[in-house]
C-alpha cells in the first residue's frame, strides 16, 4: 500500500516537473514522508524515466501545445486591450475603406523581403473588398536604415492623404534593394511632397514617438517579426497569401472570428 502511494507521488511528481506545472500538491504530500520514503520516490522517478524515457518527450509535447494555446489567449486578451491603439490614425495608415466592416492591419518595415511580397496581396485585397479597412503600421525592427524609412514615411503621411500616400507606400515597398532615408527622400520627392519639409519633420519628436509607440505596442502584442496580420482576433505571421487572409476576412465578416464553428 505504501509502495503504491510512493509510486502515485513519484508519478505525480514527473508530470508536474516535466510539464513545469505547480508541484506544491506533490511537494505537500512528500513532507508527510519520511527520509527514507522521499530517497524511494526519488529513485522511482529515476527509474521509470530510464525505463520510459518517451514520457519526457510525451511531457514536452504537451507542454509546447499548452504553451502554444496559452500564448494565443494571450495575444487575444492583448488585442482586446489594444483594439484603439490598432487603429490609431496618428499611428496608422489607413487605406482601403475608412468605414469598413473588417479591419485589416498589418505591421510592417520596408525591408522586409515577405513584407514587399505581401504588399501585393494587401493591394489587391484592398482592391477587390469595398468594405475593407486597411491600417499600415510602421515597425521598422531590421535595422537603423528601416527607421530612417518609417521616419521619412510618417513625415510624408502628414502632407500626402489617401490616395497619394497610398501610392507613394506602394512604390517604396516596390523599390528594389535597402530602402534607407535617402531611398525614401527619392521617392517621396517623385511623388511631390515637400523635401525640406519632410527633412525637418522626420526629426521630430513627434515622428519619433509615432516609431516608439508601434514598437511598443508589438511587443505587447507578442510580435517578433514582418509582416504580421491583425484579422479580427487573431495574430497572423508572415506572408500567407492573399487567399488565407482573404479567408479570415470572409470568416470575420460571418462570425466575428477567423474560425466559423459549423
Amino acid at each position: 500500500m505504501i509502495f503504491s502511494s510512493l509510486r502515485r507521488l513519484a508519478l505525480a511528481g514527473i508530470a508536474a516537473c516535466a510539464l513545469g506545472v505547480a508541484v506544491a500538491p506533490a511537494q505537500a504530500q512528500a513532507q508527510g514522508l519520511s527520509a527514507e520514503q522521499r530517497t524511494a520516490v526519488v529513485e522511482l522517478i529515476k527509474e521509470t524515466l530510464l525505463k520510459n524515457p518517451e514520457l519526457i518527450q510525451e511531457a514536452m509535447v504537451e507542454l509546447e501545445k499548452r504553451n502554444q494555446v496559452a500564448q494565443v489567449e494571450a495575444q487575444r486578451n492583448a488585442l482586446a486591450a489594444e483594439k484603439a491603439s490598432l487603429t490609431d490614425p496618428a499611428t496608422s495608415v489607413i487605406a482601403g475603406n475608412p468605414q469598413g466592416d473588417v479591419t485589416l492591419v498589418e505591421f510592417m518595415d520596408y525591408n522586409c523581403g515577405f513584407c514587399k511580397r505581401a504588399m501585393e496581396d494587401v493591394r489587391a485585397l484592398a482592391k477587390d473588398d469595398p468594405k475593407l479597412k486597411v491600417v499600415i503600421k510602421d515597425f521598422p525592427i531590421l535595422g537603423p536604415d528601416s527607421v530612417e524609412a518609417s521616419r521619412v514615411a510618417i513625415a510624408v503621411k502628414n502632407q500626402l492623404q489617401g490616395q497619394k500616400y497610398w501610392d507613394f507606400h506602394l512604390k517604396l515597398m516596390a523599390t528594389k534593394g535597402r530602402i534607407n532615408g535617402a531611398k525614401a527622400l527619392e521617392i517621396a520627392k517623385d511623388a511631390g511632397a515637400d523635401i525640406e519639409r519632410i527633412k525637418k519633420e522626420m526629426d521630430a519628436p513627434a515622428t519619433r514617438a509615432v516609431i516608439e509607440q508601434t514598437v511598443a505596442l508589438g511587443d505587447r502584442l507578442g510580435l517578433t517579426g514582418t509582416p504580421a496580420f491583425i484579422v479580427g482576433d487573431e495574430v497572423v505571421f508572415g506572408a500567407v497569401g492573399q487567399a488565407a487572409l482573404k479567408q479570415k476576412i470572409d470568416a470575420v465578416r460571418k462570425c466575428g472570428k477567423t474560425t466559423c464553428s459549423g
